[in-house]
């Protein structure tokens, strides 16, 4: 999670922050809502709304998302704090020579390799701070690098389990190893990043809308601690190809690269980072609450709801049909919740027709700022550091994205299949 995460507070002490009341001020509104979905959650299995039975097993489904949410964070956060990203996004800098259109490709590639290999919550919350700070040294317009982060946040998170939540959970239902996810979404994830990037250049980089032709490259980054910067490194690209080759399960593959991560930090001096903050403790409380919560109100009548929503069509209108329904209902809701209760109602053989799903509450959540949680906090990150987003310009053409590049990816889904 963030840095500046209100849950640090549980773990700090001064002045209001050591008490009840001063943990209370200083919970951000997320965190109210994950707990109050917890709490949802338990009430109904307490009060019987939700049968013990299904309510176990959900939960015996999400603890390896839940180590795994929990440790890759941390992962990423320390990597963070030790200028990986930092030293990147420089060296992504200095390599587009001044040039807008070459910096452009670089910034897209840049943040689809970080939504596909970390999660796309890294991207919103670690590399949007990055550029932003990155873009104010060398002079080049802040909005077009933020959308390109948040876009491709949600749109760059189909190719592995590992870039989304509801990655792990379609791969488990339909029995597809990461590599395996792989080969069947390359290709849609191809069309996702290229309507992605169509709509980055036509909305937010070209002439016109960026502010200036060319930017002064920065200086050649130096990290603090070059031995620190290369462990983390390698320890990413163990992660990645661990989950790759080896198809070892992604919660022992993201804890062993912690422990590297975390290792290196304590012999390298930097204990002192180590704390408790770190811990991703909204999403660990938010996970398990929306899945209790949603499998209660798919038991009390949303579930004949989504039945007649979805169908049970496996060709390509049912595939649009599917996706069309995910990308409008994480839009209204969240594309979590929507996933769960999409999945629920699809037919156990039709492959395709959870895989378009998948699509839509991936690429589709682009319009509303609730629609997926890298949004969310997208959001607070560009409000922190000053940046302002314009609401009505970020709607139209979030919708437009959603909708073009939802039905480019799922064509590119029905040609594969």
């Amino acid at each position: 999670m963030a840095r500046d995460s209100s849950w640090r507070q549980l773990w700090s002490v001064g002045p209001g922050g050591d008490g009840p009341k001063g943990i209370a001020r200083r919970l951000h509104p997320l965190d109210w809502v994950a707990g109050g979905l917890l709490a949802l959650g338990l009430i109904a299995v307490v009060t019987g709304l939700l049968p013990t039975e299904p309510a176990a097993e959900q939960m015996r489904r999400v603890g390896p998302l839940v180590v795994f949410l929990g440790t890759v964070i941390v992962m990423a956060e320390l990597t963070s704090r030790a200028q990986v990203f930092d030293v990147v996004a420089a060296w992504v800098a200095r390599a587009g020579r001044g040039r807008y259109v070459l910096l452009f490709v670089l910034c897209v590639l840049f943040a689809s390799l970080t939504t596909i290999t970390l999660n796309l919550d890294t991207t919103a919350v670690l590399l949007t701070p990055v550029v932003l700070a990155l873009a104010a040294r060398v002079g080049i317009a802040a909005v077009p690098l933020a959308m390109t982060t948040v876009w491709l946040a949600n749109t760059a998170s189909l190719l592995l389990p590992v870039s989304n939540l509801t990655n792990l959970l379609a791969a488990d239902r339909v029995a597809l190893s990461p590599s395996g996810l792989a080969a069947v979404m390359w290709l849609p994830q191809l069309a996702a990043i290229g309507v992605t990037a169509a709509c980055l250049w036509a909305f937010y980089w070209r002439r016109g809308r960026r502010g200036q032709d060319r930017y002064t490259p920065p200086a050649a980054p130096v990290a603090e601690d070059p031995v620190l910067l290369r462990i983390c490194a390698v320890a990413c690209a163990g992660f990645l190809l661990a989950i790759l080759l080896a198809d070892v399960p992604l919660w022992a593959a993201s804890l062993t690269a912690m422990v590297v991560v975390v290792a290196a930090f304590a012999v390298r001096g930097r204990g002192r980072e180590l704390r408790l903050s770190l811990v991703p403790w909204r999403l660990l409380v938010l996970v398990p609450g929306m899945f209790l919560v949603v499998e209660t109100v798919n038991a009390h009548g949303l579930h004949e709801l989504l039945e007649w929503a979805l169908g049970s069509d496996n060709g390509f209108a049912g595939m649009v049909r599917s996706a069309a329904v995910g990308a409008g209902m994480s839009n209204v809701l969240n594309n979590l919740p929507a996933y769960v209760a999409g999945e629920a109602v699809v037919p156990a053989g039709n492959r395709e027709q959870l895989l378009a799903l998948l699509i839509g509450v991936n690429v589709g959540p682009l319009v509303t700022p609730w629609a997926s949680l890298a949004t969310l906090l997208w959001f607070e990150r560009c409000r922190l550091h000053g940046t302002r987003i314009d609401m009505g310009r970020f709607l139209w053409t979030g919708l437009v994205l959603s909708a073009t590049a939802t039905l480019a990816a799922v064509c590119a889904l029905w040609l594969v299949s």
